[in-house]
C-alpha cells in the first residue's frame, strides 16, 4: 500500500512538474514574440509610438505678454551706439503687427551736471528710442515718452562702468490685445448694385 502511495505522490510531483515546465514555455514563447515583433519593426523602419520611444515633451513658451530691455548711451550723448541699435531691431521685430502694443520708454541719466540737465538730457534720449522705433514701423501713438533723469540711476559708484549703467533708456513693451480685423466689404456680383440710398 505504501508503495501505491509512493507511486501516486510521484505521478502528482510529474504533473506537478509538467505543468510548471508547460507554463515557463508559454511565457518564454510570449517574451520572444514579442521580441522578435518589436525587432522586425524597427528593422522594417515602421515608426515607433512617440509614448514608447521618449517622454512628452511641454509646448514652446509663447512670447511674453511683457518685455524689459535696456538701451546705453554715453556720456553727454543722445546718439543710439550700434548696440542699442541692434537691440531695438530685435524689439521692434517681435512686436508683431497683429497686436496692439504699449511702449514705455523712460529716459535716465547719471550724476553729473546740474539735476535740470540730466532731466532734459533723459528726455532726449527717450525721444531718440521713440523716433528709432516709429522708422521701424512702431505706431507712434502705441509709444509714451518719461525722463526719469538721474533720481532713477541703478548705481552709485564713481567708476566708468557704474554710471554707464546710469545712461541709459530703459523699454518696457507690453501686449495689450489682437488687433482687431478690417471689416468686410460686401462683394457685388456682375450686374448686381448697391440700393440707393433713397430706398433705404
Amino acid at each position: 500500500m505504501s508503495e501505491t502511495r509512493d507511486r501516486q505522490q510521484s505521478g502528482s510531483g510529474r504533473e506537478i512538474a509538467m505543468l510548471v515546465g508547460v507554463l515557463l514555455l508559454v511565457a518564454a514563447g510570449t517574451v520572444a514574440t514579442y521580441w522578435m515583433r518589436s525587432g522586425r519593426v524597427e528593422a522594417a523602419g515602421e515608426p515607433v509610438p512617440a509614448a514608447a520611444t521618449a517622454p512628452a515633451t511641454a509646448p514652446a513658451p509663447l512670447p511674453p505678454d511683457v518685455v524689459h530691455t535696456d538701451v546705453f548711451f554715453d556720456f553727454k550723448s543722445v546718439r543710439l551706439r550700434a548696440d542699442a541699435v541692434r537691440t531695438l531691431q530685435e524689439k521692434a521685430a517681435m512686436m508683431d503687427r497683429t497686436s496692439t502694443w504699449g511702449v514705455l520708454v523712460q529716459g535716465f541719466a547719471d550724476r553729473q551736471g546740474p539735476a535740470e540737465y540730466n532731466r532734459a538730457l533723459a528726455l532726449k534720449r527717450a525721444e531718440t528710442v521713440k523716433q528709432f522705433l516709429v522708422e521701424l514701423g512702431v505706431p507712434e501713438a502705441s509709444v509714451k515718452v518719461a525722463s526719469i533723469g538721474a533720481d532713477g540711476v541703478v548705481c552709485d559708484d564713481a567708476t566708468k562702468e557704474c554710471q554707464q549703467l546710469n545712461r541709459r533708456v530703459h523699454l518696457e513693451i507690453r501686449k495689450l490685445r489682437a488687433a482687431a480685423a478690417p471689416a468686410a466689404r460686401p462683394v457685388l456680383a456682375s450686374g448686381d448694385a448697391l440700393p440707393s440710398p433713397q430706398a433705404r
